[in-house]
């Protein structure tokens, strides 16, 4: 994070845990359904391919009571010979149809998952640190993972599914009604006790699903974190609290998809028990019809199967329905996501960034993370081209967040910044940060080789100018002993480094970007003596002709600043060179007082 100690921004993380909302937002179904549009070919062809084959299914029962009622009654060969063709065909037809269906849509579905997931990744990376400070990264990842595979079940098969269930229905009916109205309304007589257990059954699942979306979320935000914090963990030998924290998760997950399966498995065998009571109607009353001559076999036979078929589309309605409610939470926190505005926006009409020379001004800068609450008050400094700008104080002063301001990853509540009299809030952000290098206390290295961590600023380096950054920082002959030099992967965030060895990997990294502006954050805190010179001998090639911040942590490094600012309060208390500092026996004498008499007491302890 770019904000530090006290300074930091802080508020309540977003846990998602909130399971309320409407059963259907038409909002959200639209904006859905706009993610088809560019496909409408291919969702044309499937719905003409689900209409033939939906046809096919209908017709295949009524062609058994042709096959019944006029060829076997009649002992008619030919014509039975004919319809049993037909009948063939049909089925042919049906599953080719199904088939075509079900390709065309599979096409669609991964093409929209990789779209949804690109425009995620791609919201994501505008987004300003403001979001990652309040959000958990691991129920970020639900977003782009899980939230938006069961929204592509929705438009790659519910949507289609829903309509193929609809026409099944309403023409099984009207088939039914045309061929004996009788026994089609005592057929239909079961139909009350569906339409209130799917009542019942719908209000139900909302919630269910709701909470099974936010539930997988919360397993993927705490799956994360203990992932990524696992030397903590096991250095404090907390793996039994962080177990059982996963284990409450985990079950919160298990109860609450148990609920939503335990709805469906209730709502299903009343489908099928009303399937079998349809069946037994059509059996008592279309045989009794069929003694009294009333109809034909052939009817009775057809309206069989019709029922068969007229209650799949409803036990497939109800399962759509539950992805429909999955995709309805699921949208809901995507849309959420992508709705969320960058706090750092370019400014319409947003100029690029002309080459830096390096004057920085500060003109009576205020900045608050929240509204109210100032962690910078009319700070104001000057940086003359090819200066280096030392910014020391306790944890929590602010420093950090001055740095912030420069970089843009936050904007100015009051006054502003220039860089040779551009405000930066005049260019965009990217030509901006272009033309900037950052060295964090704790360097990030990224999965690759080394080579590429080096190129990350300027990735078409040569190879000869990577191995020259790497020498300039004192780090050369280290890589070269590797067992594939510059070409050794790096494990993840660069564990197979020891924190010196990543810290000098992102000086070169700053080197070979050829930054007009220089910050240092704290990039000497953690190493030990023997790096720290190693990096003081970097920081010469570094620094020259650059206009450099450096937070610092050990004041020993910042001898050589042409100004020191000490940072209290969120104010700049005291300005101006080392020795004119301990001159003032100010606050910057006693925070140097105290470091040279901690490393004196570290000296006599070794």
């Amino acid at each position: 994070m770019m904000h530090g100690g006290g300074g930091g921004p802080g508020g309540m993380i977003h846990h998602y845990h909130d399971v309320t909302g409407k059963a259907y937002d038409p909002r959200i179904m639209g904006r859905l359904l706009r993610y088809l549009a560019p496909h409408w070919a291919a969702v044309v062809g499937a719905l003409v391919a689900m209409i033939l084959a939906a046809a096919a299914n209908l017709a295949a029962p009524y062609l058994l009571k042709l096959a019944i009622d006029q060829y076997i009654a009649q002992g008619d060969l030919g014509g039975l010979n004919r319809i049993a063709l037909l009948t063939v065909t049909v089925f042919f037809l049906a599953y080719a149809a199904t088939w075509q269906q079900t390709w065309l849509m599979a096409q669609v579905g991964q093409s929209i998952l990789a779209t949804m997931r690109a425009q995620i990744f791609r919201h994501l990376q505008r987004l300003g640190l403001n979001y990652f400070d309040t959000h958990e990264s691991g129920v970020t990842m639900s977003r782009l993972v899980n939230d938006v595979s069961v929204i592509n079940d929705l438009l790659s098969t519910g949507v289609v599914n829903m309509l193929s269930d609809v026409v099944m229905l309403v023409g099984i009916v009207g088939i039914m009604l045309a061929m004996d109205l009788e026994l089609a309304l005592l057929t239909f007589s079961v139909l009350p006790v569906m339409v209130i257990a799917t009542v019942l059954f719908t209000s139900r699942a909302k919630v269910a699903y709701r909470e099974t979306r936010s539930a997988i979320g919360a397993v993927a935000a705490d799956l994360q974190e203990t992932i990524s914090s696992v030397r903590v963990v096991q250095s404090f030998a907390r793996e039994d609290v962080s177990r059982q924290r996963f284990d409450a998760v985990n079950q919160r997950n298990r109860a609450a998809n148990i609920q939503a399966v335990t709805l469906s498995s209730a709502f299903m065998p009343v489908v099928d028990l009303l399937s079998m009571i349809a069946t037994a109607i059509v059996v008592l009353f279309g045989g009794l019809a069929v003694i009294r001559g009333d109809v034909t076999v052939g009817v009775v036979v057809a309206f069989l199967n019709y029922v068969g078929r007229f209650f799949a589309p409803i036990r497939d309605l109800s399962q759509v329905y539950t992805t429909f409610q999955a995709a309805m939470a699921g949208g809901e926190r995507v849309f959420e996501l992508l709705d969320e505005e960058p706090q750092v926006q370019d400014r319409p009409g947003a100029i690029e960034m002309p080459p830096i020379q390096g004057h920085v001004v500060f003109d009576h800068v205020d900045f608050a993370y929240k509204p109210g609450e100032l962690v910078l008050k009319d700070v104001c400094l000057e940086a003359q081209p090819g200066q280096t700008i030392a910014l020391v104080g306790p944890t929590g002063a602010g420093k950090t967040s001055i740095i912030s301001l420069l970089t843009r990853f936050y904007d100015v509540s009051d006054g502003r910044i220039t860089i040779d009299g551009i405000d930066v809030r005049d260019v965009t952000q990217a030509s901006l940060r272009s033309q900037l290098g950052i060295v964090l206390q704790d360097p990030f290295l990224f999965s690759g080789t080394v080579g590429d961590n080096i190129r990350l600023g300027r990735p078409s380096a040569t190879q000869e100018e990577v191995e020259e950054a790497a020498q300039l920082v004192g780090i050369h002959d280290f890589i070269a002993r590797l067992p594939q030099g510059y070409e050794t992967p790096v494990m993840e965030r660069g564990q197979n480094f020891s924190q010196g060895q990543r810290q000098l990997l992102s000086f070169a990294r700053a080197i070979i970007a050829r930054p007009r502006i220089l910050i240092l954050d704290e990039a000497t805190s953690s190493v030990d003596t023997r790096t720290e010179r190693l990096i003081q001998q970097a920081l010469v090639h570094l620094l020259r002709g650059r206009t450099s911040f450096v937070i610092a942590h050990r004041l020993s490094t910042i001898e050589n600043a042409d100004q020191v600012l000490v940072i209290d309060g969120g104010r700049i208390v005291e300005r101006g060179t080392h020795l004119e500092l301990l001159a003032q026996r100010g606050l910057y004498y006693h925070l140097h007082s105290l470091q040279v008499g901690r490393l004196a007491e570290e000296a006599a302890a070794g």
